[in-house]
């Protein structure tokens, strides 16, 4: 099998942030797609080792923080490559509580989505929390960052964590 054929599925890169008695949690996440117009849903999929899967979990809220492609690798390895166990990936960011209680990072976001959780699947080492959205805005005009730009552009590397890791590619 060609894992490369696998990184030509269109993806963004996106953080997606909750919050739990009171303290926000975030990552770098590849994975959300719109489920259904009516009501409007979205999917995200995220690593059950991952601090913020838990806090998704148990609170029942996500936000989605869509990022622009001029996005800092730096910036992107905050919330993609540290733990938020043991680091406040928020210190030192643009983001506001919105409508769902969710932490929404504002810092090169061109838009973001809120939603509630309606329903999950528990997917091998991951689940696919499925949200009802309560709030969408756009923030910018500035062009998306996908995955393929940040894979071969910008030459990201790829967490054991996310959804398109292989163990004999990376």
């Amino acid at each position: 099998m060609n894992p490369e054929a696998l990184y030509r599925i269109s993806y963004g890169l996106y953080i997606i942030s909750s919050r739990r008695n009171g303290r926000p949690s975030g990552q770098i996440a590849n994975t959300v797609f719109q489920v259904t117009s009516d009501p409007v849903m979205v999917a995200v999929c995220l690593n059950r080792n991952n601090m913020t899967h838990d806090f998704v979990r148990d609170s029942g809220i996500f936000a989605v923080s869509i990022l622009e492609k001029d996005t800092p690798l730096k910036f992107i390895g905050r919330f993609g490559f540290r733990s938020g166990r043991d680091f406040d990936k928020f210190e030192g960011i643009d983001f506001f509580t919105g409508r769902t209680g969710a932490p929404v990072v504002r810092d090169h976001a061109v838009a973001y989505i809120e939603a509630e959780v309606r329903d999950k699947m528990e997917i091998k080492t991951h689940t696919l929390f499925i949200g009802e959205v309560v709030d969408a805005e756009i923030l910018s005009d500035a062009e998306v960052m996908t995955y393929s730009h940040y894979h071969y552009r910008l030459k990201g590397k790829t967490p054991k964590t996310a959804t398109v890791y292989f163990e004999n590619t990376m």
